[in-house]
């Protein structure tokens, strides 16, 4: 009564009935997450009871196709048995790792729901009061809502691909025995995670490059720990190097991008080509002139982006950084625009069949580049 005279109050049971109205929208939240993960548990559980027919069904198919061939093939169809299982086991495990998360998601909202129900109970104004911020507090779901699956037949091309090895023997076992290969790989039952869509999503995904001082033009100069590289007007000593890109004023990331990743590069001058490439790129060969690379180019006052030599106009806000987001599973690969706001300049939907790496090339003297280190 003394301590608090002149403060503004509120009697406890007008509180209470604030705050337990609070309470019942968190837990039928909760209760709603529940249900939605149970029925996603479900559905993972019949996925992998179809994985599992359906790759016997392909070993078993293919063992009785490959027991009718002579021993020539013999050493192709272990390959292949052996291909199947493991990219079994593969997406069997994926699957029942989120199955896990799952659960002890799940567990924990039942928890959390009984703690509210405890507390929804106690007849203590008071004492409800004390305790509901530390227990009204609903954490982010780990998860997605729903589970999305990739139609795909599972392992039923592979069968496909071994009959026709079997038709065409000596031809297909030099030149597209691969397909089997590419059939049991191309397994994913679990559709890749929908592309970030704001950048504070896409920076989950960062990636910490450096340059290559081995790939680099000897025009080029390093600094920033290898991060900045700036294109200088006389030729720098370095010594030579197979890796050296020697007709472009160009340089590769030392890292291999072979996952889910994100970089950001600030640029300075007149023109610079952000890219991704293959590491066998021919080193006389320009970023975006060929199959092996894609690559950005921006100006002070446009885009376009290059593939194969084939050039195409962008539109979007200018700006002097630029996103990448490369998801290698999915064939993924996009371009941003990044200033105050991120806007999506280009997405490229294709299959990427080795390990890429960032690259830059630059044009004028002076000009800059530079990965940016980001939180």
């Amino acid at each position: 009564m003394d301590e608090h005279k002149g403060h503004e109050t509120v009697p406890a049971a007008a509180e209470r009935t604030e705050k337990q109205k609070e309470l019942q929208v968190s837990r039928q939240q909760i209760q709603q997450r529940i249900q939605d993960q149970e029925k996603d548990l479900k559905l993972l559980q019949q996925e992998v009871e179809a994985i599992n027919v359906s790759a016997d069904r392909a070993v078993e198919d293919s063992e009785k196709i490959f027991t009718e061939l002579i021993h020539l093939i013999q050493k192709r169809s272990s390959d292949v048995k052996q291909q199947i299982r493991s990219q079994q086991e593969t997406e069997v495990s994926r699957v029942k790792d989120l199955q896990e998360k799952l659960e002890q998601e799940i567990t924990e909202l039942k928890r959390k729901d009984a703690e509210l129900e405890q507390l929804s109970n106690t007849e203590d104004h008071n004492q409800f009061l004390h305790n509901y911020p530390s227990l009204s507090a609903l954490s982010e779901s780990t998860h997605s809502s729903s589970i999305n699956i990739r139609p795909l037949r599972y392992f039923e091309d592979v069968t496909a691909a071994v009959s026709e090895l079997r038709d065409k023997l000596q031809d297909l076992l030099r030149d597209r025995g691969t397909n089997i290969s590419k059939s049991v790989m191309g397994v994913d039952v679990l559709l890749s995670e929908p592309e970030p869509n704001t950048r504070l999503a896409l920076l989950k995904y960062s990636a910490a490059l450096m340059l290559d001082p081995n790939t680099e033009n000897k025009k080029l100069l390093l600094s920033e720990g290898n991060r900045k590289v700036t294109l200088m007007n006389r030729q720098q000593s370095y010594p030579d190097h197979p890796d050296r890109f020697t007709d472009y004023k160009q340089v590769l990331s030392r890292e291999n991008l072979t996952g889910r990743c994100y970089w950001e590069v600030e640029w300075r001058g007149g023109i610079v080509d952000v890219a991704v490439s293959y590491k066998n790129i021919g080193r006389a060969g320009g970023f975006g002139l060929n199959g092996k690379s894609w690559s950005l180019r921006c100006d002070t006052n446009s885009y376009t982006l290059c593939h194969n030599n084939i050039k195409t106009p962008l539109s979007g806000p200018f700006s002097s950084r630029v996103g990448v987001y490369l998801d290698h599973r999915a064939g993924i690969l996009s371009f941003y625009s990044i200033s105050k706001t991120m806007t999506l300049l280009h997405r490229v939907q294709t299959t990427f069949t080795q390990p890429l790496y960032a690259g830059i090339c630059l044009f004028y003297d002076g000009d800059s580049a530079e990965f940016i280190k980001l939180k």
